[in-house]
């Protein structure tokens, strides 16, 4: 039962047209759930949005450019092709296999990239031996970032 859902996401190459995620949108809008629509590329995210997709995740890449390649023609997706309507751009961060929070920078920089949203996951949850680096510690150190280039990543 879908009863206590309130968002779907739909991977587009997996879908494989515009018309089939158009109805998927469809059916999502009549049950009342929204959709993230994750993307793999710019040809991607622009056929997202002309089938009526308004929040899109650039996944299954790496690396803040890459990510943010997906949406450098964000003012002509926009006009040309959702009405002028916004674009939510939302970023999936991969967990590293490393120790480090190198996943709490990449977040600073995708906001300073102008997203809206991030999908971290299993980030969150890849330290958790230091006080200082459980889940809850990791969102705060995202959210409050000043500086890449001064902040530490490591939650006070």
């Amino acid at each position: 039962s879908i009863s206590k859902a309130s968002s779907v996401a739909i991977t587009y190459n997996i879908i494989g047209s515009e018309e089939k995620l158009g109805m998927l949108l469809k059916y999502c809008k009549a049950a009342n759930l929204e959709c993230i629509v994750n993307v793999m590329n710019r040809d991607e995210a622009t056929s997202a949005v002309r089938a009526g997709a308004r929040l899109i995740c650039a996944s299954g890449m790496d690396g803040v450019e890459n990510k943010a390649d997906v949406f450098d023609n964000y003012d002509a997706l926009v006009k040309d092709n959702a009405n002028g309507e916004p674009i939510c751009k939302i970023a999936a961060v991969l967990a590293r296999d490393n120790k480090q929070l190198e996943e709490v920078e990449e977040v600073w920089m995708l906001r300073d990239k102008g997203f809206n949203a991030v999908w971290v996951s299993d980030a969150l949850y890849k330290s958790g031996n230091d006080p200082l680096e459980h889940p809850g510690a990791i969102i705060k150190s995202m959210k409050s970032k000043s500086s890449v280039k001064y902040a530490s990543a490591r939650a006070r």
